[in-house]
């Protein structure tokens, strides 16, 4: 029978613990352990998470994989609030305004709900436990996107004002700073139905329209500046990461489960969401680690996907 030296050329490697920096394909015997290991770059994969308590879509989120809020969305409009701790999702108190078609930001225990048809300048903020109404947004708009570490910091653009159908598409900017909106520069392309990420100092917008866009936009902290456009032009999609570490998933048309990764400079697309959707929420803070829940298939779901990639240490077996 042939051995491991005969056919790589070395034998494995035997240590009291795990390397500091293995290389990509390494394999070691950690001899505390008694297991055999070894390290590879996951490209990244969904996978499927703890069901969301209430079917939905045209809803917003919040938070990290693994310390998520999820909130709004219809049909009918709603104001149901839940909390993913990693595993499963628990209902919480419900906003003060139920609707539809809203953007979110900030995280698990300060968040910021924005806009929508049913109360479409409206702002509610979250502490952790309620919802408490704030100042409202200075332009009435639904479909629009948020980005933000906090609810005291949040960059709100795009989307479609008024409370008709065929309202006119924004690329107005505001900026939240915890008490009131202020209106900010523009996005170069005024659109709907699109998705964000970042802070309010740094943010990404994606994708959206009425016909698909795939144009993406950067934000400064004071102006916006066209980047490398997704591979796939779609809109109500989700997205989750920061400026340098993003995320875009699901969406249309027709009904997508493409995701694709940016690295600061590029989107690539990676592997798709199980669920096909559209008008789905998503949460994450880098492409590495995201949440996508909800969403239309085109009936409303229940699903949540976990996406995780990266550096990976794995254990092929224990002695």
């Amino acid at each position: 029978m042939a051995e491991y030296k005969g056919i790589h050329g070395t034998k494995i490697q035997n240590y009291t613990s795990d390397p500091a920096n293995p290389l990509q394909g390494e394999v070691w015997f950690n001899s505390t352990s008694n297991s055999l290991k070894y390290f590879y770059v996951n490209p990244g994969a969904w996978s499927t998470g703890g069901q969301l308590n209430t079917a939905r879509r045209s809803l917003a989120g919040a938070g990290t994989q693994t310390a998520a809020l999820a909130f709004s969305g219809n049909t009918p409009p709603k104001g149901q609030t839940e909390k993913y701790n990693g595993t499963n999702w628990t209902e919480v108190n419900d906003m003060v305004n139920p609707r539809d078609e809203i953007a979110g930001a900030g995280t698990q225990t300060a968040a910021l709900a924005f806009g929508g048809p049913n109360a479409s300048e409206n702002t509610e903020s979250w502490n952790g436990t309620n919802w408490t109404e704030v100042n409202d947004l200075n332009l009435t708009r639904m479909l629009l996107a948020g980005a933000g570490a906090n609810n005291t910091a949040v960059l709100a653009f795009g989307g479609q004002n008024g409370n008709t159908p065929v309202g006119p598409k924004s690329a107005l900017t505001e900026l939240w700073n915890g008490t009131n909106w202020t209106e900010v520069a523009d996005l170069n392309n005024a659109r709907m139905q699109l998705a964000g990420c970042g802070i309010s100092t740094a943010a990404l917008a994606f994708g959206g329209d009425a016909s698909p866009q795939a144009v993406t936009e950067l934000w400064n902290g004071s102006s916006w500046s066209e980047v490398n456009d997704l591979n796939l032009g779609r809109q109500r999609l989700a997205g989750a990461g920061i400026t340098t570490s993003a995320l875009a998933f699901g969406g249309q048309n027709p009904i997508k489960a493409e995701t694709e990764s940016w690295n600061g400079t590029n989107w690539t697309e990676v592997a798709d969401l199980a669920v096909a959707r559209r008008f789905l929420g998503g949460a994450g803070i880098n492409n590495t680690s995201a949440l996508a829940f909800g969403g239309a298939t085109p009936d409303v779901t229940q699903a949540t996907e976990e996406w995780n990639a990266g550096p990976t240490l794995a254990t092929i077996g224990t002695s």
